[in-house]
């Protein structure tokens, strides 16, 4: 009987000392506070003792060796999912953040005209589909030998949770609820529908020292 409980983890702190909009940029690895939070999540689950079937990890540098703790403790090969990749943005690479200063730079004004997409990236339901369908291929072809891992980036574990909770994608980047290493657990029912089953915060105290910038 295929699995149907798959746990979406966010990467750890990422190495990013001038504060860039890092997207999908080569040269932004995990910091050595990153490791330590990528390794804290997965002992959190081998903790609970859940078994892990598969791992897989958007092909980014900071998810890969995010994946790494889990392929060691659980004995399963990472496996790079394009699906699972951080979302294009017009402004990778700039040094500032997605708020109200933004509207002090005429440049960035054409890339501002319609926020609930957004004009300055990928779309929020381009993201939302392409998480769900990562996430039901790999539900469609688990053997039932335990849970599914992906390791992926604030924003696509961000609109599955606003998919499953019915809340509009269009938010606040500011009030995402996903901390770095954060685990967010979702099952699926009979009918394909998914349901958000447990969010876990493992690496909290590793967190209050941690930078937390340059998601998308």
């Amino acid at each position: 009987m295929p699995a149907a409980r798959i746990h979406l983890v966010r990467h750890g702190e990422v190495a990013n000392p001038t504060g860039v909009l890092y997207e999908r940029l080569d040269g932004f690895p995990l910091s050595a506070r990153g490791h330590a939070m990528a390794d804290a999540a997965a002992a959190a689950l081998q903790a609970d003792g859940i078994a892990v079937g598969r791992l897989l990890c958007s092909p980014l540098e900071r998810t890969r060796q995010s994946a790494q703790p889990w392929a060691d403790r659980f004995g399963v090969e990472a496996e790079a999912d394009e699906r699972l990749i951080e979302p294009w943005n017009r402004f990778a690479g700039r040094a500032f953040g997605m708020g109200a200063g933004l509207l002090l730079r005429p440049w960035a004004w054409r890339h501002l005209l319609n926020p609930a997409k957004p004009s300055w990236g990928e779309p929020f339901t381009e993201v939302a589909a392409r998480m769900f369908d990562a996430m039901n291929a790999a539900a469609d072809a688990a053997t039932g030998s335990g849970d599914i891992v992906m390791v992926s980036h604030q924003m696509p574990i961000c609109m599955v949770q606003r998919s499953v909770a019915g809340l509009p994608l269009p938010h606040d980047p500011r009030k995402r609820r996903v901390a770095l290493s954060s685990i967010t657990t979702f099952d699926r029912a009979e009918d394909g529908s998914w349901s958000e089953v447990a969010y876990r915060d493992p690496a909290a105290q590793l967190a209050t020292e941690a930078v937390d910038r340059g998601a998308v």
